[in-house]
């Protein structure tokens, strides 16, 4: 675009959003893992523009901090006072000052669903027709609340009528202003200057432009599309909702058609910047969030929550609860299983039932099959750790790490206490408490020769069931519940 003429495009997210009843901005509202403001500059973005201004005003400093987080090039423009849509216009101008020229495109930081493919269309519909303002619209069943589209008798457009200052007839029109606009830079800074706020709302509208354009003479004329919910705002969060799924609907599609089976797409929640492989299934119940990837032929579900996660091809994830974490290759996690940011998981490894694991490397073709708690570790490649195994890495100051060695087998209910080393090949005893290192190719245990003592039952548990029954079994009788399951 920016080969052709300058392009600056103006977001306006400056509005309160009364409606929504929250703390937070409307326009950080999340939607398909963006926020509504963040699929606005995406849209803005995919025109590839010179310049890119956000106008902010309400909660300002909520939404200049995303800015710098998430787009940190826009240029900030503060609307002190929200006196309208065409005062926001002028104030982002005027921040830009004149290093700005050509086409100016405005979007609105509430209207999640506009495709970049979209504002591309419409921005080379208006340079095609050589006009100095157009406006993007859409028919719809149930204009109520919309600005109407007034044309004339040649089917030029004349106006923009909002619904508080609309006639009876004119509230009839089914053609609506999506507000997204684009016009001329130069003219549009002496132009402005004639827009009043002579309606309901005492506010500067910057659809007035047209107004003004078609008493100047000049051209103007309407992008109409057919995916009218493509200017759909949000203003509540029912609406919020209702988009999000709609959101949601498309992206799933999207990956069906490209090659991913998705067995359930009423239960499959996939992010707006997730990538999936071809011949990967996703199984019901699962949400695929954030920058997640996942290679091909990979089996994702039932019932599964990934959060920026990287997946390779052909891994198995079942039941996890898994954010800020790699599963490679060949890899299977499940059911059950929680990985905390900082895993990894090699090629051909596993994580089984009930294993919680953080900032550990778990190596190509080790195990942690189940009931174990593995944080600040290194498992080496072909490892085993046994059920019901803790490491102990925290010291209720500092963390530490437990190093497991390639192909070492630790046995059930190993504590290890960090920092420790378990050398190649080792192994360690069951109930086995390790605090110190274990040499390559040794025996760890810690616990001693087993001792019984006979007749404790009998002197400090006297008159219990289990008394009852040691007395049976020493005078070689059975109980009913004895002689019931050996008859079984």
């Amino acid at each position: 675009m920016s080969e052709q003429a300058p392009t600056t495009v103006i977001v306006l997210a400056a509005g309160g959003g009364t409606r929504m009843r929250s703390k937070t901005m409307k326009v950080l509202h999340p939607l398909a893992g963006r926020t509504l403001l963040g699929h606005a500059l995406h849209a803005a973005r995919g025109i590839a523009p010179d310049h890119v201004v956000a106008v902010i005003g309400n909660q300002r400093e909520q939404v200049a901090e995303h800015l710098a987080q998430v787009d940190p090039d826009v240029v900030q423009a503060v609307q002190e006072e929200q006196l309208g849509t065409g005062h926001a216009v002028a104030v982002a101008l005027a921040t830009l000052g004149e290093q700005a020229a050509g086409t100016v495109v405005v979007v609105y930081g509430d209207v999640p669903l506009l495709e970049p493919e979209t504002l591309e269309g419409f921005v080379a519909d208006h340079r095609e027709h050589d006009r100095t303002l157009s406006v993007l619209t859409a028919r719809i069943g149930n204009p109520h609340g919309y600005g109407r589209v007034v044309r004339g008798p040649d089917g030029a457009v004349v106006a923009i009528v909002e619904e508080r200052d609309a006639t009876d007839e004119q509230r009839r029109i089914d053609e609506i202003n999506s507000g997204i606009l684009a016009f001329d830079l130069a003219w549009a800074r002496d132009a402005l200057r004639g827009v009043g706020n002579d309606n309901a709302q005492g506010e500067y509208y910057l659809t007035d432009l047209i107004g003004v354009a078609v008493a100047e003479g000049r051209t103007v004329g309407a992008y109409e599309i057919e995916d009218e919910i493509q200017t759909e705002g949000v203003n509540t969060r029912v609406q919020l909702a209702r988009l999000a799924a709609e959101a949601n609907r498309r992206i799933v599609e999207r990956h069906m058609l490209a090659g991913v089976t998705v067995v359930d797409p009423a239960t499959t929640w996939i992010d707006a910047d997730v990538s999936i492989g071809a011949d990967t299934t996703i199984q019901p119940g699962t949400q695929i969030l954030g920058a997640t990837t996942i290679g091909s032929d990979a089996v994702i579900g039932p019932d599964c929550t990934l959060q920026d996660m990287e997946i390779g091809d052909g891994a198995s994830v079942v039941r996890t609860h898994a954010s800020l974490s790699v599963i490679e290759a060949g890899a299977t996690t499940g059911p059950f299983t929680y990985l905390r940011p900082g895993t990894t998981v090699g090629a051909g490894g596993k994580l089984g039932a009930f294993v919680e694991a953080k900032n550990t490397r778990v190596g190509p073709r080790a195990k942690v099959p189940h009931l174990s708690y593995v944080g600040d570790g290194d498992i080496g490649e072909g490892a085993n750790v046994g059920a019901g195994t803790i490491f102990a890495n925290y010291d209720g100051v500092n963390k530490h790490r437990t190093t497991i060695g390639a192909q070492a087998r630790t046995s059930s209910n190993n504590t290890f206490v960090a920092p420790v080393t378990v050398g190649d090949g080792a192994f360690t005893g069951a109930g086995a408490t390790i605090r110190e290192d274990v040499p390559p190719g040794a025996l760890g245990v810690s616990a001693g020769s087993q001792r019984n003592i006979e007749g404790w039952v009998a002197r400090r548990r006297p008159g219990t069931p289990a008394a009852e029954a040691a007395a049976r079994a020493a005078a070689g009788e059975h109980s009913d519940d004895d002689v019931q399951e050996s008859s079984t």
